[in-house]
């Protein structure tokens, strides 16, 4: 088998039948066919099994298509590393972003793109965990997450660590400069973030620690709609810092969390084991930089 074939299989794979693949690939039926039988009787066992109008991939064939799919990555990585090292720096910057984001990220990408005004980019936003989930599936080299999180398949820069921020409506009787969980138990709170999300179980596991039971109202992923929920006395929110400071304009309270359980990190992720592009790696060192400015 060559790398030809392993992309020809891979298409008759996705689109479940030759014709549509022979389409997709700009090539007749019948050599696609043939290819598919070389490929079987290499292997001496069936790939594809036809079930009606469409072929089924069998269990040899998954496990050819796993290693297809890794074999012609890594020859486009191998491809794109050898291009870079002839002509210089330039491509895309494939980047995932948490969320919340973080604090300066705008001023950064313009930092990078004043260095580095040849490179395009591609950015993700999502909870953390779909984000490690774009990294390993190769969408994203390089991804901004909250932490804590299985991590042993990536590389980890920790980047900073904030408190958490109560807020709430300006109708509400003010604090003093800082609360505690125990003060704010029984307020009605929206939860950033949905069950099972990162940010999510952090808050929960803080209140269990505690031994508290806190009044949730409502859980909310779009944060501008939490806020605007907070301004309304719709209910009170927890916040992790980072929102503090990007949306400055709302009209709320805001006051620092003193249990110190409930902290959140921040950390740049990449796949351990692969390459990475030049342009991630430059983005790496100035995201590193910036992190000790």
């Amino acid at each position: 088998m060559d790398i030809r074939q392993l992309r020809y299989f891979i298409t008759i794979v996705e689109e479940r039948k030759i014709s549509a693949a022979a389409v997709r690939l700009h090539i007749s039926q019948p050599p696609l066919s043939q290819h598919l039988k070389t490929m079987e009787d290499e292997l001496g066992t069936k790939l594809v099994e036809r079930n009606g109008k469409f072929l089924e991939v069998t269990e040899a064939g998954k496990a050819l298509y796993k290693y297809a799919l890794q074999m012609t990555q890594l020859m486009e990585e191998a491809k794109m590393e050898v291009k870079e090292v002839g002509i210089g720096v330039s491509g895309r910057l494939a980047l995932g972003i948490n969320t919340f984001s973080v604090v300066g990220l705008r001023e950064l990408l313009h930092g990078f793109r004043a260095k580095y005004p040849k490179v395009t980019y591609k950015i993700h936003q999502n909870d953390s965990a779909q984000l490690c989930q774009l990294v390993r599936d190769r969408i994203v080299e390089l991804a901004i997450i909250r932490l804590p999180l299985e991590l042993q398949d990536f590389k980890v820069i920790h980047l900073h660590t904030e408190p958490f921020y109560f807020i709430a409506s300006t109708k509400k009787k003010p604090f003093n400069c800082e609360v505690t969980l125990v003060d704010i138990q029984n307020h009605p709170l929206i939860l950033p973030s949905t069950e099972g999300l990162g940010v999510h179980y952090m808050i929960l596991e803080a209140f269990s620690k505690a031994q508290l039971h806190p009044n949730i109202v409502a859980e909310c992923s779009d944060i501008s709609l939490l806020l605007d929920l907070v301004v309304s006395d719709f209910g009170t929110a927890i916040v992790p810092e980072t929102v503090i400071k990007q949306y400055k304009n709302y009209n709320i309270q805001a006051y620092k969390i003193k249990d110190t359980e409930l902290t959140a990190s921040t950390g740049l992720i990449g796949l351990k084991n692969h390459y990475l592009s030049k342009t991630a790696q430059n983005f790496v060192n100035l995201l590193t930089e910036h992190k000790n400015d």
